[in-house]
């Protein structure tokens, strides 16, 4: 038995169809117990004063190091000779945990490690579904029938049903890596989804002369119309993102080499290459405005001109006749130019900063366009000359009689 490290943990290689556990050679009873998964988990195992013996799970391997596992250890053989059972204080406070404390350990532990907007959005499907529906439950008694029960109540809402339940099918994932329900008890695993119709919206040319006219007609507004305009107008000519653009920063623009370097976006940090339009829009910007923000609101900070853009894009949509129009549609009418032009979905993917192909896969059917407009050329010249037509260019084959 060799004293427990990272390395030696690391490699350990699981047993199909069966655990086994790893015990340290400097403190008996600790030890790390490796699932057919591969999945790794710190224990520890002592006798009670009634001399029952006990095994109680420390925590996963990654989310703590050997150290801090084996010091967790200590302190529960210490517990044990001191007359308390930890397993059945655990067991207990497990059976009383409700579905609020979990969220508050969801937020504290887990939304730190995501995006600003997925932070907000999480808290708010939290706040408006979860806690009013089963907040008070505890924890342990949450089955199936009851996610199911929930999601069904949302029907008129599919898309956030939906978002729903991929909220809490990630707190129960997590309730049960930290001990809170066994393994494998996830409630939300057989709560069948609804379908959802990806929503495609594109600009034809006409609608983006009304666009630009009704853009136009926002810059006339004033100083704060203008910001919003020009806002508006890098989302059609870059294809950005809307917090990319709003967050946008002079330090991320790199005008020497026609780029925009951003630190971080959805995918995390990537690099847009600027067309000659959006490098000259940028490049009067530069001239004509002060401060660390390309589009700065009144106080200097993101959240304020998100608001305010959103009320400027509703009456900009409304005077270009497009009231359906999301901005995010901007972002897929730049795709779909691209793909109507020919350029391949590895190459739309690469200008968009999709990470996996199957999120530019919708733009397939754009991309035949092309191929679809040679195919009748070719075809209608053929059948022209078959039929001795006019404005058929006949060309003699090789070898012809």
């Amino acid at each position: 038995m060799p004293k427990l490290t990272k390395r030696i943990i690391d490699a350990l290689e699981p047993n199909s169809g069966r655990r086994r556990i790893l015990w340290d050679s400097a403190l008996p009873g600790f030890g790390c117990l490796l699932h057919p998964s591969g999945r790794r988990v710190y224990v520890v195992q002592y006798r009670t004063l009634a001399g029952r013996s006990r095994r109680l799970a420390l925590g996963a391997h990654g989310v703590l190091t050997p150290e801090q596992a084996r010091t967790l250890a200590t302190e529960k053989l210490a517990d044990a000779r001191g007359g308390r059972d930890p397993a059945a204080e655990r067991r207990q406070a497990r059976d009383a945990l409700t579905v609020k404390e979990l969220a508050e350990r969801y937020e504290q532990l887990h939304l730190p490690k995501k995006k600003a907007r997925s932070v907000a959005e999480d808290r708010r499907i939290l706040t408006k579904y979860v806690l009013p529906a089963l907040g008070s439950r505890v924890l342990t008694e949450i089955g199936a029938a009851d996610i199911s029960r929930l999601h069904a109540a949302m029907h008129e809402a599919p898309i956030m049903a939906n978002r729903v339940l991929a909220v809490l099918g990630t707190l129960f994932g997590l309730a049960e890596e930290w001990g809170f329900r066994p393994d494998g008890t996830n409630p939300c695993r057989r709560v069948k989804r609804y379908p959802e119709r990806r929503r495609e919206r594109f600009l034809s040319e006409a609608e983006l002369a009304r666009l630009g006219t009704a853009i136009a007609e926002l810059e006339r507004e004033g100083p704060r119309g203008t910001v919003g305009a020009n806002a508006l107008r890098l989302l059609c000519l870059t294809g950005c993102r809307r917090g990319e653009v709003l967050g946008l920063t002079w330090q991320e623009v790199d005008f020497e080499r026609g780029l925009l370097r951003l630190a971080d976006s959805k995918t995390g940090a990537r690099t847009v290459v600027l067309g000659p339009p959006a490098l000259e829009l940028l490049t009067k910007l530069a001239r004509s405005q002060k401060g660390e923000r390309v589009f700065p609101d009144r106080r200097g900070y993101k959240c304020g001109l998100d608001v305010e853009l959103a009320e400027q894009w509703k009456r900009t949509r409304a005077q270009a006749g497009l009231p359906d129009l999301r901005i995010h549609d901007l972002r897929h009418t730049h795709a779909s130019v691209g793909a109507a032009g020919g350029l391949s979905l590895h190459l739309i993917g690469a200008l968009l900063g999709h990470k996996r192909p199957g999120t530019t896969a919708r733009y397939a059917h754009l991309a035949d366009d092309p191929i679809r407009a040679a195919a009748d050329r070719v075809a209608n010249r053929i059948a022209a000359a078959l039929e001795g037509r006019p404005g058929a260019d006949v060309v003699p084959l090789r070898g012809a009689e």
